[in-house]
């Protein structure tokens, strides 16, 4: 097992390190939280602050045009394809990971209009089960759990390739193939995943994102939309916006769809996110996706490695079946991680039960690594925990 000064050893031969000076850490904390809201770089607050004061102020409405906020939605969807395995005109910016769950899900119904049945996993991430469970009150649709594993009379499968609570990932190709097969559509949620591992959604017929997490956007930055080619002419957006128009500014009475990844475009952009994204993704477009991907791995096996049998592992031990991050079960999670909180190393917690500790490679080290499993391993022992005000339950856990 590794000792501190082997992580340091390893930091410094780390081909990512640099990277860690693009960000804003503070002084004291490991921070482990990058698969919930990634941290600050350094770019962002110039560029909000260029898009506050000179597009909008200097600019005033004129901005749309001459700072090209009108076009954002697909200019920095074509920024944030590569990180999706996709290309230019394939994917579009806006809105929250909720309504492109709404939209994907619901243009993927109207495309095998034959069949009545959604499937998604129940365990999945809340906002994506709620969102099946209202489309299919909607249109009077069964919902049936991934895990029955019947496919044959589905219309669409919604599926996150990371799991949010356990880290466990799904084979995006095999799992593709099967649905395909079956003769259903497939949705992928790339949020715990994008900006953490190589993904590749080109062979899915529709994947929704986040970019607050490992993208590091900020809170409440944009979500986006993938649309794969082949259903662009014929996939209809639920949610006709005035922004999916063909001719937004022609002000006609009734909705006509633009051509392409565009009808899929809603309402106006929220211009001041955009500005974050568009610093975050600076950053993205010199990383080397493999070597993320590499170095999720070594800190995350080195993290179980650490914590050895001290707490029952909840993420699967096998590297290749997990995404960035590590969880753990207790039955008192909370208190422990508000213990952990305080003492400098921040994951968090997801009922009943789990831990979660998300490593984000760009400015996570190894030597965070050996520090957090130390610092748990002092809270467990010493039952630290336990103090009553670790008890009391914040909003946000």
């Amino acid at each position: 097992m590794l000792d501190r000064d082997r992580c340091l050893a390893l930091d410094a031969e780390d081909p990512l390190r640099d990277f860690r000076d693009e960000f804003v850490l503070p002084e004291g904390v490991v921070y482990l939280v990058g698969n919930s809201l990634g941290a600050l770089p350094r770019r962002t607050s110039e560029r909000v602050r260029q898009a506050v004061e000179d597009e909008w102020g200097g600019h005033l409405v004129g901005g749309w045009n001459h700072a090209g906020w009108y076009a954002q939605p697909l200019t920095t969807g074509d920024r944030l394809a590569p990180l999706i395995g996709a290309g230019p005109g394939q994917v579009v910016v806006g809105n929250t990971t909720s309504i492109a769950i709404y939209q994907a899900v619901a243009a993927a119904t109207r495309l095998r209009p034959d069949r009545r049945v959604i499937v998604s996993d129940v365990r999945n991430f809340p906002t994506d089960h709620y969102m099946v469970q209202g489309l299919a009150r909607t249109l009077g649709y069964e919902v049936r759990d991934f895990a029955e594993g019947r496919f044959d009379d589905a219309a669409v499968v919604l599926l996150s390739e990371v799991d949010y609570r356990t880290g466990a990932r799904h084979d995006v190709a095999a799992v593709t193939e099967r649905v395909h097969a079956a003769g259903a559509l497939m949705v992928w949620d790339v949020c715990h995943s994008v900006g953490a591992m190589e993904v590749d959604v080109s062979m899915a017929d529709f994947a929704v994102g986040c970019t607050y997490k490992y993208l590091n956007a900020g809170p409440g930055a944009p979500a986006f939309l993938y649309v794969n080619p082949r259903h662009q002419a014929d996939a209809e957006n639920v949610l006709s916006g005035w922004h999916g128009h063909a001719e937004p500014f022609a002000f006609e009475r009734d909705f006509r769809p633009a051509e392409g990844i565009r009808r899929f475009a809603v309402g106006t952009p929220h211009v001041l996110s955009f500005a974050a994204l568009e610093a975050a993704l600076d950053v993205w477009e010199r990383v080397p996706m493999r070597q993320v991907r590499a170095k999720s791995v070594a800190l995350t096996s080195l993290f179980i490695d650490l914590v050895g049998d001290s707490l029952e592992l909840a993420s699967p031990r096998a590297a290749a079946e997990r995404g960035s991050q590590v969880s753990l079960y207790h039955p008192d999670g909370y208190p422990v991680m508000r213990a952990l909180i305080d003492r400098g190393v921040h994951g968090d917690f997801r009922a009943p039960d789990i831990l979660r500790f998300g490593f984000a490679p760009l400015y996570t080290r190894f030597v965070d690594v050996y520090d957090a499993a130390d610092v748990l391993a002092e809270v467990l022992e010493k039952e630290l925990w336990r103090e009553e005000k670790y008890a009391q339950r914040l909003a946000v856990t």
